[in-house]
């Protein structure tokens, strides 16, 4: 950790304090350091109905911050950013869930909020820098260009959430705990007795807090009832575009080379470190990816989509004959309970189902806007829950290292994830006009349009998109 170094008395920087340990430290390190330092504390989040424990946790955490600010001895600053948080952050939550898309508002949270509304008002204080508790580590290369590298505890970094953010935006950003990890980080708010040094992590959405989720969406998404439909094995024995796509990865196979077609199944908080292992040589042909049309591409991308109906029959039963009605058996599924609303639910969710009668857990594998009904599939291994290509449109591409985008007919092997806790992914990407492909090594679980694909070179995030 760098000392006191005298020219940062002349270097002013805005600390985003939370109330939490992080940005304690975060804060303790600037001020340690000889930055002219002052915190100021965002509440982005009035409606204390919509968290599970139904009290304003941000009066909490701004009572934490501002004496953790005392006790560092920096100036304190309250401001209220709930209308833009909820403009440019709920609002996009909201509308992504009604079109049965999954968003991630914590990414949204950063490029919308903490790296641009909260850096203005920070600025119009005088501050050079905005700096937070972020686990991720920041380098600027000689003609100013700025790489944003992962946190050295590998347990905890923070990247993925950072991954929209521009060069302008990074310019501005201080990250001053990306060189430690979360223990170190304990014992030097113990050490320096900040107030916030036991307080445990913050969960759920950024700023809202831990929610019910369907209970938060319910605010402004009507619920409807609808049917929740189990697929079975045998609809993909029989369904054109399943066989189309395993037989095009078939093809594409190096000589000599198999394939595991659905996921292995690891808890992702369990396994996040890759342990430093380099990329590897993907199962595929070199030439053989490269001479996909993008026909071919858009096809092996197309997430697969279900239409089971189902019939009615007519029986008598009992000794008196009594005319009843029942759903006729049907060989791709059957029906599997009621939801209260096909948009409260995304692809690889096992809560909330109340689903039973199965030996192994049921997941959600795709949802239906249209006719508002959920499918779902028994087990870990089920081939619903595991994808291998996905697509990023054109508009939703986004590189934080401009100088190193990818041009139509360019094709680069990178590591990605898809999720914060997922350990990062081999994978080779091509560009086209319609689009950017990313085309993984193993298959992945879980993919959801609205989620974002993050991609990196090394330690380094490059890039971010969409998934479509």
């Amino acid at each position: 950790m760098a000392s006191f170094d005298p020219e940062n008395q002349r270097i002013k920087v805005c600390v985003g304090l939370s109330g939490g340990v992080d940005s304690s430290v975060a804060a303790l390190l600037l001020k340690e350091q000889g930055y002219d330092v002052f915190a100021m504390f965002m509440q982005n989040w009035h409606d204390a109905d919509a968290t599970l424990h139904g009290d304003c946790e941000w009066e909490e955490d701004r009572f934490v911050a501002e004496m953790v600010a005392r006790k560092i001895g920096i100036p304190f600053y309250f401001v209220d950013l709930s209308r833009e948080y909820r403009q440019r952050v709920v609002d996009y939550m909201f509308d992504e869930y009604a079109r049965g898309r999954t968003p991630n508002p914590d990414v949204l949270c950063n490029r919308e909020i903490k790296f641009d509304a909260f850096l203005r008002i920070a600025e119009k204080y005088g501050a050079d820098y905005v700096a937070t508790g972020h686990y991720c580590r920041k380098e600027v290369l000689p003609d100013g260009t700025c790489r944003i590298l992962e946190g050295s505890d590998p347990n905890k970094d923070q990247t993925y959430f950072l991954c929209q953010l521009t060069q302008e935006q990074l310019r501005k950003a201080l990250f001053p705990i990306g060189d430690l990890v979360k223990p170190e980080v304990r014992r030097l708010a113990k050490e320096a007795d900040l107030p916030s040094a036991e307080k445990k992590d913050s969960q759920g959405i950024c700023f809202v807090g831990k929610v019910d989720l369907p209970t938060f969406l319910k605010q402004k998404l009507a619920s409807a009832e609808g049917d929740i439909v189990e697929v079975f094995d045998a609809w993909y024995a029989d369904d054109p575009l399943y066989r189309w796509q395993q037989s095009m990865l078939d093809s594409l196979l190096a000589e000599g080379v198999s394939l595991d077609r659905t996921v292995q199944y690891a808890p992702e908080e369990k396994v996040l470190t890759t342990d430093g292992k380099p990329l590897g040589d993907s199962p595929f042909d070199e030439e053989r990816v490269t001479a996909l049309t993008d026909a071919d591409l858009a096809r092996l991308s197309t997430p697969l989509h279900y239409d089971i109906r189902f019939e009615t029959e007519t029986y008598r039963s009992g000794k008196k004959h009594v005319r009843k009605t029942r759903i006729k058996a049907h060989p791709y599924g059957a029906l599997a309970g009621r939801h209260e609303g096909a948009q409260f639910y995304t692809i690889g969710q096992r809560k909330g189902l109340r689903v039973g009668g199965h030996a192994e857990p049921v997941f959600v594998i795709d949802t239906d806007m249209e006719t508002n009904t959920v499918y779902v599939g028994e087990g870990h291994n089920h081939k619903g829950l595991s994808r291998f290509c996905l697509r990023i449109d054109p508009s939703e591409i986004h590189w934080i290292r401009e100088d190193l985008d990818m041009a139509v007919g360019q094709m680069r092997r990178y590591r990605v994830r898809i999720r914060y806790r997922q350990p990062l992914q081999g994978a080779t990407l091509l560009m086209r006009e319609t689009g950017l492909y990313i085309l993984f090594d193993a298959p992945q679980r879980g993919i959801s349009a609205g989620q974002f694909a993050v991609w990196y070179d090394g330690e380094e995030m490059l890039g971010s998109g969409v998934i479509s």
